[in-house]
């Protein structure tokens, strides 16, 4: 969108106002965010009402998840180079708009191939993370890029915090409330951005469309071949692998474990929010000065290994709660990464980048429920103390794990740029 057709209010963020203009998209990321964290309590028992069993109701929960996960795999790099040629303001507009389409077919779906159809079409506009993280990249200094990008995780923690308590409270009252209140939220959350969020992205910074750099495969490649940047990647899959198998996995394995329903996830993934956000809007600033990155990487993934091991073998629901308190340095693991990177690319192409690694989360997002959904079910005939019901949670730690180790060795290797 050229800048003469924007509203003068929205004109493109200059002098002064870059960091000012900040507290803007990260309200429009908390307000996306909000209206997620509503349906995730009573997404598995919608899907309940149309299937049969424990079994189908994994599956389709799975099956929503790889197709959402696929459509942002191949639409996150194209929608982030847009916003690299046309914007950042545009492109969220439009993954606002998208999202509020998702949501409103999900709260009429009267099938299961209603619920994919949402799926689909949120998956493909889905790039408001991708457009926030380029936007906080635009108006931040190297030096304050991932305590910048971290806000973002602290406005997404904020929303969790409260979609999921109240997505639980009115699911309790009819199943589709909560999606009725997301598409509500996304309609707000639009308006808000029409009417008040700035442009970030002034014509003379702004790159030509690439359609080969946005095909997600070339992409991925080209970071990955950066000297100080492909080794990151590695160390960013495996970490996001690990944390998307845990959240397809939660809400099932809680309710065959524990037998907690919408409104205890609803508390626990409450419990979660308010951890990211203390820690990416408070605590991060602090490490990344006293550690720097690489150091609050590795810290991050130590606590991440050592929680995810002890949530697979807790016997008591309570005890899933004090692991998510006593894990807060895992939550500064994604913006400390997401800043290294973003502090080695081209300025020009930061959406293009921050596209791909959303791409590769996306692709997380595919695989995780492939995984760790049979995984899940194959155990759900055990008794509910068999040490072997935590067999998911295991798989995260060994994941975990892996990412820890070429974390190691990709600062090893780079001591004098990182550590």
């Amino acid at each position: 969108m050229p800048e003469s057709n924007l509203p003068r209010h929205a004109a493109p963020v200059q002098g002064k106002r870059r960091q000012a203009a900040i507290p803007f998209v990260l309200v429009a990321v908390f307000l996306d965010v909000l209206g997620i964290g509503l349906i995730i309590p009573v997404l598995p028992t919608l899907i309940g009402q149309f299937t049969s069993g424990f079994d189908q109701q994994a599956y389709w929960y799975g099956l929503l998840s790889v197709v959402y996960g696929v459509m942002q795999f191949f639409f996150a790099p194209l929608l982030g180079a847009l916003s690299d040629r046309f914007g950042r303001r545009p492109v969220l507009l439009l993954s606002i708009f998208g999202l509020g389409f998702d949501f409103l077919l999900m709260a009429f779906s009267s099938s299961l191939w209603m619920l994919v159809l949402a799926r689909i079409i949120g998956g493909i506009t889905g790039a408001s993370f991708t457009v926030a993280a380029a936007y906080i990249a635009d108006v931040t200094t190297e030096e304050n890029r991932s305590k910048g990008l971290g806000s973002i995780g602290a406005a997404f923690g904020m929303g969790f915090i409260c979609g999921p308590v109240l997505g639980g409270l009115l699911g309790a009252v009819d199943l589709r409330y909560p999606f009725y209140v997301a598409a509500g939220l996304s309609l707000l959350n639009w308006l808000y951005g029409y009417f008040l969020l700035p442009e970030s992205l002034p014509p003379r910074a702004r790159s030509r469309l690439s359609l080969r750099k946005a095909n997600p495969f070339v992409a991925l490649a080209g970071l990955s071949k950066m000297r100080n940047v492909g080794g990151l990647v590695w160390v960013f899959a495996f970490t996001v692998l690990g944390q998307f198998i845990l959240q397809t996995i939660w809400v099932l394995y809680t309710a065959m474990r524990f037998d907690w329903g919408p409104q205890e996830n609803g508390l626990s993934l409450f419990a979660v929010g308010m951890m990211a956000a203390l820690v990416q809007a408070g605590l991060l600033g602090w490490l990344l000065k006293r550690f720097g990155e690489a150091r609050t990487v590795l810290f991050g993934l130590c606590s991440g290994c050592i929680a995810t091991l002890a949530y697979g073998l807790v016997q008591e629901g309570w005890m899933m709660v004090v692991i998510i308190f006593a894990n807060l340095l895992s939550f500064a693991v994604a913006p400390a990464l997401q800043g290294l990177v973003s502090k080695n690319v081209d300025p020009r192409e930061q959406g293009l980048a921050m596209g791909s690694l959303n791409s590769l989360s996306s692709l997380a997002t595919v695989l995780s429920p492939l995984i760790g959904t049979p995984i899940l079910a194959a155990v759900s005939h055990l008794s509910k103390s068999d040490v072997r019901v935590g067999a998911p949670f295991f798989l995260i730690a060994l994941l975990q794990v892996v990412a820890l180790v070429l974390a190691i060795r990709f600062f090893r290797q780079r001591a004098s740029t990182f550590m």
